[in-house]
């Protein structure tokens, strides 16, 4: 008995010891910032990241742009003087995002659906008199076989979202496709005491939808990703404990 119990304490001191190992990297790095604001992250090049990915998308036939002789006018060009706005690798735009999305959906189902089955055998043979020496019991030649069946499904559903951002972000152009269409990438990062505020956008976007002051707006980028964050004391708070989403996960009710 003695032997049990000490196997079961092992076994309780092995998984304690396993839990605080699993946390103990994000323990100590919480530790050492105590006291200590978000640190900023370095500014990069986006290709150089490892986890950069060039952009692919399904393509036209390259298209070649005519210019007559002794003309300056090229085909390619949309106005004669120099533009102003992003049109190469590693020029910057302004992005403006303007998020207000409201959606509501409510479902009702209901259905009910009753059936009734019945069979007798009148006669057979003139054994129809004889069939309770068969059976169990006495039986009744004109009810032999009855199925009831009811069924009753009722079914409520109602989704309500709202979101509203607003704000503005400088993005680079990282990469150019075939097609003349920009990718862009753009990272914000804005610091008020301890409390770290991100916000990153990635996409595609055409040069013809680029304003004459050099922004466009959020609903003109193709493939959008905005992520919209924050780091530090508030909004470590606001988290519940990696016990607490341990437990959500795995308990089943």
């Amino acid at each position: 008995m003695r032997h049990k119990h000490t196997y079961k304490y092992k076994h309780a001191v092995l998984a304690l010891l396993a839990s605080c190992t699993l946390s103990a990297c994000g323990s100590l790095d919480r530790l050492a910032q105590v006291g200590k604001a978000p640190e900023m992250s370095q500014i990069q090049n986006p290709q150089l990241q490892a986890n950069y990915r060039p952009v692919s998308m399904p393509m036209p036939a390259p298209q070649t742009s005519l210019k007559q002789p002794n003309s300056l006018w090229s085909s390619s060009r949309q106005t004669f003087f120099k533009d102003q706005r992003a049109g190469d690798i590693g020029d910057i735009l302004t992005v403006l995002i303007d998020i207000n999305d409201q959606a509501e959906l409510d479902n009702e189902t209901e259905r009910t659906r009753s059936s009734n089955e019945g069979a007798g055998l009148d006669n057979l043979l003139g054994y129809e008199a004889s069939l309770n020496r068969v059976l169990p019991q006495a039986v009744d030649n004109q009810n032999l076989v009855g199925l009831d069946s009811t069924s009753t499904h009722t079914g409520n559903g109602t989704i309500e979202r709202e979101e509203e951002i607003e704000v503005s972000l400088a993005a680079v152009i990282t990469q150019i496709l075939p097609n003349g269409n920009f990718v862009i990438h753009g990272n914000q990062e804005v610091r008020v005491n301890f409390e770290k505020r991100i916000i990153s956008i990635d996409g595609i976007i055409r040069p013809e939808d680029i304003a004459v002051n050099n922004t466009i707006t959020h609903d003109k980028i193709a493939e959008a990703r905005i992520a919209y964050g924050g780091e530090g004391q508030i909004t470590d708070v606001q988290q519940p404990r990696y016990g607490q989403q341990v437990y959500d996960v795995l308990f089943p009710f």
